[in-house]
């Protein structure tokens, strides 16, 4: 039987954060797993081996991130354990920590993106995966972003399993506050939702609907094109003593002629 239990270790430097890691056992043989999860000594409770904090400090909302996100890794943890002794095989210490790494490289957002998108090029679909850079460019801006907000991240990205609703309005309201237009914002939400259920398709990740409160429509396209009364001034314009406005002019009209 195999178990998992969570570690503290203290840094070398008195006050400085100390790193959180994962201790595997079995077969008599014992594993450590790190993480990027750093806590300070007083943020951790070796009576029950979790992190702990106050609503009053500082680093609550990380905390509580980074306590979420190690609940997570430990059921994930036991759940590879269970399927691994429900299929009576053989297995090692090393198994389960290979087992979860490529988990946690299958359910990043990034990887996850990335994938698909390189899928996309060698199909021939271009336009498609150059609409989906674009909206994980956009992502991983907004990432840089909210992780100053006092929220936690694997490394330097989200997993799949962390695309919560609170994140995705965050990510609507982020793009709101940039000028950025509803029929754009509504671009990349169906983007990042269609990468989501896909990852639910193939078992990686549990539905919640993370995309429910957010916009996914299409507004009507306010019409851009000049009335024919300002084309008529615009041909109508003395430019002879700017030649090169004059030139401009002329390009612009010539181009407006060829499209009929």
């Amino acid at each position: 039987m195999a178990s998992v239990k969570v570690k503290f270790r203290s840094s070398t430097v008195d006050g400085n954060v100390g790193a959180v890691y994962y201790q595997i056992i079995h077969d008599r043989k014992v594993r450590r797993l790190p993480t990027d999860y750093r806590i300070y000594p007083s943020e951790w409770s070796d009576r029950s081996s979790t992190v702990v904090t106050t609503i009053r400090s500082e680093r609550y909302p990380i905390i509580i991130s980074i306590r979420e996100n190690i609940n997570r890794d430990i059921e994930q943890l036991s759940k590879i354990v269970k399927r691994f002794e429900t299929k009576g095989l053989m297995f090692s210490v090393s198994d389960i920590v290979n087992e979860f790494q490529r988990y946690e490289q299958e359910c990043s957002l990034l990887n996850f993106m990335g994938e698909i998108i390189i899928k996309l090029k060698q199909n021939g679909k271009i336009r498609t995966a150059e609409t989906y850079v674009s909206a994980l460019n956009s992502f991983t801006k907004f990432i840089d972003i909210f992780k100053t907000k006092g929220h936690y991240f694997q490394g330097n990205e989200i997993m799949l399993y962390g695309m919560t609703s609170e994140i995705v309005e965050y990510y609507e309201s982020y793009l709101h506050s940039r000028g950025v237009t509803p029929n754009t914002i509504s671009f990349y939400m169906r983007i990042l939702r269609a990468v989501y259920n896909r990852a639910v398709e193939k078992n990686l990740i549990e539905q919640s609907f993370p995309f429910r409160h957010v916009y996914t429509g299409i507004d009507k396209t306010v019409k851009r094109a000049l009335p024919l009364a300002v084309i008529k001034k615009i041909k109508a314009l003395d430019l002879s003593l700017c030649p090169a406005l004059d030139y401009a002019r002329d390009m612009f009209l010539m181009s407006f002629y060829l499209r009929g």
